[in-house]
């Protein structure tokens, strides 16, 4: 059984991280959320959760505004070509509906079956915002927090350039910092 988003944000608390969390109306893409700008400080992101030709499963978590050539992220990522994947996967692997997609989805992915793929941009921000397992509210955790979130739950990110050439592709996420290595 999925953990709920108030089970999150206990674990979140529980682990010693300071989170924010802003109650709104359901958000489903980027262009609803953009409204919310003013209210909530920090990176805001778009998430894609996509599975490769070798049924790996993939989360990429970037800027919001970034320009993924998604034809060419197989190469920047280091896997087979990828498509969307299924909602029904998602359900099953992450625990959250579309519309909901968060990298706080990998508390619900007990088999490690996900690999988190981080944009190196994003990771300038402080502050990152992600809905806690529903879209119907954005929590803000530090950068460093949202990593060490990643690691407990056994998923070490990779910290990719996604918009950069493939040659920048796939860096494991080291140091306190979550600065690329």
């Amino acid at each position: 059984m999925p953990l709920s988003p108030d089970d999150l944000l206990a674990r979140l608390e529980a682990l010693g991280f300071e989170t924010t969390t802003v109650r709104h109306p359901p958000l489903f893409t980027v262009a609803e959320s953009q409204k919310l700008r003013g209210e909530i400080p920090g990176g805001h992101t778009k998430n894609l959760f996509m599975k490769d030709k070798k049924d790996r499963i993939w989360l990429v978590v970037a800027e919001e505004d970034a320009d993924i050539d998604l034809k060419r992220l197989h190469e920047r990522i280091g896997s087979a070509r990828l498509s969307f994947a299924r909602p029904e996967l998602l359900v099953e692997t992450l625990g959250v509906q579309p519309g909901s997609v968060t990298p706080f989805g990998v508390v619900n992915d007990t088999e490690g079956r996900v690999t988190v793929v981080l944009d190196a941009d994003l990771l300038r921000h402080d502050l990152l915002n992600f809905h806690p397992l529903t879209n119907e509210a954005t929590t803000t955790i530090r950068r460093d927090d949202l990593i060490a979130f990643l690691r407990a739950c056994g998923h070490d990110p990779l910290v990719v350039d996604v918009r950069g050439p493939a040659a920048d592709r796939a860096r494991i996420c080291t140091g306190s910092t979550g600065a690329p290595s």
